[in-house]
């Protein structure tokens, strides 16, 4: 197991929750709710799975 690897995934898939839950406390004073959430929720997900793919990576792959 890569740790490096497994650990940054980690971080990335808590920020991207952190980052949809914080937004999301904002959304009601937004001119457009709407759209903000879907661009928030694009981001939140690309960033999330980018995280998930490193924890799986690190996990499968050997540390030289």
């Amino acid at each position: 197991m890569n740790l490096r690897i497994i650990v940054v995934g980690v971080i990335l898939v808590a920020l991207a929750m952190a980052f949809f839950i914080g937004m999301s406390t904002i959304t009601p004073r937004s001119n457009d709710p709407v759209a903000l959430m879907q661009t928030v929720g694009t981001v939140s997900g690309v960033v999330g799975a980018l995280g998930i793919v490193m924890v799986i990576f690190g996990a499968l792959r050997k540390k030289r």
